[in-house]
């Protein structure tokens, strides 16, 4: 296979795992209908997940015990973070929660700048204003104090705030291979999804048979598809093409995502949101810009 050849297929696969993670919130929702509220559909799918991964964990398994602290924890935090999303896309509109979770370029640049130190550059403070903006108007739109509302919108707003967090511990120490740091970051999420199992409630009183099979079949294509199969094949894919391509390529969730919401569940942004969400989307665009114009620097330097 060419290099050009394996650019396209992983492109191919970026844009396809963002747009299947744009429909995400439907076996979300369909294992909470089937008697998994809350945290519990994604407590067993992502145990599920752990699972699968496990075995190539442990061919690699000194891979792991030599890897920096840090790099484990990060990892595992942005399995967390991914927890928060998931469980955040029963209890509020999908549109609006993938959006939230996409101001990560925002908290990425202010963690970077103030907490490790790392030059910002003119881009990186235009990306802060369009996205902080668009959060304004999103969170504002019907004239209230511009502030999240509702569990939903509190937990997708961390979720992005931990996977900058996670995203700049990674950067800065992670040398993990694909296969293990799936396994890390699934186990990071099981953590994650026990918290809250126990913040949430307990389980749901009784089932039906009928929603036990229908409960099992969701967790398997969760875990299996969406956890598994989707997130190895990412991690795959990231490694062969420039960090800002894939997060271009990935904004195939926002659009999936708040089509999917319009069309499935009837969930509409009004023209605030919209804007708001637009906004937002501008300051990934001005990020990615940013990063591929320091690849293009150092590529000609």
């Amino acid at each position: 296979m060419t290099e050009s050849q394996t650019v396209i297929i992983a492109s191919l696969i970026v844009v396809a795992t963002g747009a299947f993670w744009g429909v995400y919130w439907l076996p979300v929702r369909r294992m909470a209908e089937a008697g998994l509220p809350g945290a519990w559909g994604t407590l067993a799918a992502v145990a599920l997940a752990a699972l699968v991964l496990a075995p190539a964990a442990a061919r690699h398994r000194r891979e792991i015990a030599e890897a920096h602290p840090l790099a484990l924890a990060s990892i595992a935090l942005g399995g967390a973070a991914f927890v928060l999303y998931s469980v955040a896309l029963l209890y509020g509109r999908v549109a609006v929660i993938i959006l939230l979770f996409y101001l990560t370029p925002v908290w990425s640049t202010l963690i970077g700048r103030y907490v490790m130190g790392w030059r910002s550059r003119p881009e990186r403070t235009l990306a802060i204003a369009l996205g902080l903006g668009g959060l304004g108007l999103m969170l504002g739109a019907d004239g209230e104090v511009p502030l999240p509302r509702g569990l939903g919108e509190w937990l997708a707003l961390l979720s992005g705030l931990l996977w900058s967090v996670s995203s700049t511990g990674i950067r800065s120490k992670s040398t993990l291979g694909s296969a293990t740091a799936g396994f890390v970051f699934v186990l990071g999420a099981c953590a994650g999804a026990l918290v809250l199992v126990l913040v949430l409630g307990p389980w749901a009183p009784e089932v039906t048979p009928d929603e036990r099979g229908a409960a099992t079949n969701w967790v398997l294509a969760a875990g299996g598809i969406w956890w598994g199969l989707s997130m190895a094949a990412l991690m795959w894919a990231a490694a062969r093409l420039e960090p800002a391509r894939v997060g271009l390529l990935l904004m195939s969730e926002v659009l999936v995502g708040a089509l999917s919401g319009a069309v499935l569940a009837g969930e509409r942004l009004g023209p605030l949101e919209v804007v708001g969400g637009a906004l937002v989307l501008g300051a990934g665009g001005v990020e990615i810009w940013s990063g591929r114009s320091r690849g293009r620097r150092r590529h000609t330097a």
